[in-house]
């Protein structure tokens, strides 16, 4: 047991808010998901769709957008963002929100903090994804996996633009670099032997710099959301075996069979309980550190297609909605500060899903209905 440390806050962050070429290619010219938010629908009595953002639509790689939303994350208890971090075998995608927008703000010595994680997925159109019924497969963009020398690109790049940055996190000195998919990560290195090599050959990288490594993060699921992941029949065996300092969640989605909770709509605090009840196992079973994850809501319905009625569907999409109150808020950073106390080797970091995921239901943001309530909620759940 520690004694009682403040965590630093660190929320996720879904950089899809500003145009990329890449997107004018596969969907259309300027495209972002602002669309897929003013396009949404109720699907079924009582549903509050469409979400309105209190604040607008607005361009995240505008640096003057960015900032603002960086003092209202700050104001609110949140130490940083981790952004979603995409590169695949051709190279970078959704970078300018990053690089431009909260790299490019003036900062004036903001205590505020940033850090990446790769999320190594297969991407797929959902922008909408196609209904069930009409019995389409997704249309796949890029495949999640990447050769060695595409990862090598990648680490040549982070370190040498973010890791020896004052303002990215650190945990003991070292960058705090985080994997999504670990298994598509092993599978597309060759294995563990290969992807442990290539760990070892991004923390030489980072000592090369002047840094003392890098604390590389595997996030870990229980059950998979998006459609395509790759599972880990034998986790604990597979950490073991490679140059890896904690582990992490990113929803808790990712840890609740949505097949037993009601539909269309389902009980927060009650996937709040199953998902700490696994939480609290993992530092035993994965001989590792755990992070935990404060998630605060869930609703893909704006990503799915309007066509056919709103049925349960297996996978990604079609799931019941979860609304979350700010006492779920309170409820669940009491659970994660437990959690953590009861973890003297734990970096002392919880996680929020998320800033800003606005198609997936889960955002701190305001908007036009709640205003700033889960805001509120967690900077009085961790007072600085």
């Amino acid at each position: 047991m520690r004694n009682h440390v403040r965590p630093d806050v660190l929320a996720y962050y879904f950089p899809h808010w500003h145009a990329d070429e890449r997107d004018a290619e596969w969907i259309s010219p300027g495209f972002t998901e602002w669309e897929l938010v003013n396009r949404a629908v109720p699907r079924f009595p009582g549903h509050r769709q469409p979400r309105v953002p209190a604040l607008g639509c607005r361009d995240e790689s505008d640096p003057v957008v960015m900032e603002s939303e960086v003092r209202l994350a700050h104001d609110h208890g949140i130490d940083g963002f981790i952004f979603d971090y995409y590169w695949y075998d051709d190279g970078p995608y959704l970078q300018r929100a990053l690089d431009e927008g909260f790299l490019g703000r003036e900062t004036g010595g903001s205590p505020f903090r940033f850090a990446l994680m790769w999320a190594n997925h297969d991407l797929l159109d959902l922008y909408p994804l196609p209904a069930p019924t009409s019995r389409s497969r997704p249309r796949l963009l890029r495949p999640g996996a990447i050769a060695r020398d595409a990862f090598e690109a990648m680490t040549d790049h982070i370190v040498a633009a973010y890791f020896s940055r004052p303002d990215y996190h650190t945990v003991a000195g070292r960058p705090f670099f985080s994997v999504y998919e670990l298994g598509t990560f092993v599978e597309s290195m060759g294995g563990p032997d290969a992807a442990a090599d290539a760990l070892r050959s991004l923390d030489r990288k980072a000592r090369r710099a002047g840094l003392p490594g890098v604390h590389v993060d595997v996030v870990v699921w229980g059950t998979g959301v998006l459609p395509n992941h790759v599972t880990l029949d034998r986790p604990r065996q597979l950490l073991q075996a490679l140059p890896v300092a904690s582990t992490s969640s990113y929803t808790w989605l990712h840890h609740v069979d949505l097949s037993a909770h009601s539909f269309p709509v389902g009980d927060w605090d009650r996937v709040r309980e199953e998902v700490f009840d696994q939480y609290r196992a993992y530092p035993h079973e994965l001989s590792l550190p755990f992070i935990p994850n404060l998630s605060v809501g869930w609703d893909s319905s704006p990503r799915t297609s309007p066509d056919g009625p709103w049925e349960y569907n297996p996978g990604y999409g079609w799931t019941p909605v979860f609304e979350c109150s700010a006492a779920s808020v309170a409820k669940a950073a009491a659970d994660a500060a437990q959690l953590l106390a009861v973890q003297p080797d734990a970096p002392p970091i919880v996680t929020v899903n998320a800033w800003n995921e606005w198609t997936e239901g889960s955002y701190l943001l305001p908007d036009t209905d709640r205003g700033t309530a889960l805001l509120e909620a967690l900077s009085a759940a961790f007072p600085r």
